[in-house]
């Protein structure tokens, strides 16, 4: 609100009830020539609607000016995702001759097979692993639950790592166990995602996420279609999944390649 004021005031004192649509349509234009993000534009224009329904209520101004004053669109940041061969160069930062590094690179390969959250694969049990079928069931986002296939490359990590010499269990039933046999937090995942992260020399803007949004990207790029990507990600809303479609140039050129009369 104080941003607004000194912008209207001019030097006079603010008057509410000369506060107008077309003014406040020029506070907005102020903020976006003075490069103020959405974000920042959002949070000027809650700070006025709040203050303007107040003064509603305390009948201190008879019209609201905000009314008819539209919102502008959240920025959607696309996904990070990096490439497979600088998957394949962070993936090989863990000393697998070491029993914890040799966990570590089970969940990097977990990350990429299934695309899991974060907390999704902290939270696996022994139950949920179907060495057979290669099926992890999976407890995603509001406690639903799926089923999502693995390559028999992450399938055979995982089996390795679940019969490793060296594995020592105070938790019968979690499949990462930190080095006192409890289960693995998501906060010590990302912290040991962070060490060989930035051994790799690859962008600190690298997640576990990343994986998942990489995997995805991957997945786009080899022909699945959307709504399967949708299933094996566990989203709610198929337009959480068509984002990925931003994300990749190859993607855009070979569709402007094949659908383009004139391409060839």
């Amino acid at each position: 609100m104080t941003s607004f004021a000194s912008f209207a005031k001019e030097g006079a004192p603010l008057d509410l009830g000369a506060v107008s649509k077309r003014l406040i349509r020029r506070y907005l234009s102020h903020l976006y020539e003075e490069k103020a993000s959405v974000r920042t534009v959002l949070r000027r224009l809650s700070a006025l609607r709040s203050f303007y329904k107040y003064a509603m209520r305390e009948k201190l101004v008879l019209e609201n000016p905000l009314e008819e004053i539209d919102s502008p669109k959240k920025e959607k940041k696309l996904p990070v995702s990096i490439t497979y061969s600088q998957v394949e160069h962070l993936f090989n930062q863990p000393d697998i001759s070491d029993y914890l590094g040799f966990r570590d690179r089970v969940i990097m390969e977990l990350f990429y097979s299934s695309g899991l959250r974060l907390s999704e694969l902290a939270g696996l049990n022994r139950r949920d692993f179907d060495r057979k079928n290669r099926i992890l069931n999976i407890f995603g986002k509001g406690k639903k639950q799926r089923q999502a296939p693995i390559t028999e490359t992450a399938a055979d990590w995982l089996h390795r790592y679940l019969t490793h010499e060296e594995r020592t269990e105070q938790d019968a039933h979690a499949i990462f166990l930190n080095k006192w046999g409890k289960r693995l937090s998501p906060r010590s995942i990302d912290r040991n995602f962070a060490a060989y992260l930035k051994s790799s020399g690859l962008s600190e803007r690298i997640t576990p996420h990343t994986i998942r949004h990489t995997i995805a990207t991957h997945w786009l790029e080899k022909g699945m279609d959307l709504k399967t990507i949708q299933m094996l990600l566990g989203h709610t809303s198929l337009s959480t999944t068509t984002i990925y479609t931003h994300v990749s140039p190859h993607l855009k050129r070979e569709v402007y390649d094949k659908t383009h009369p004139r391409a060839k």
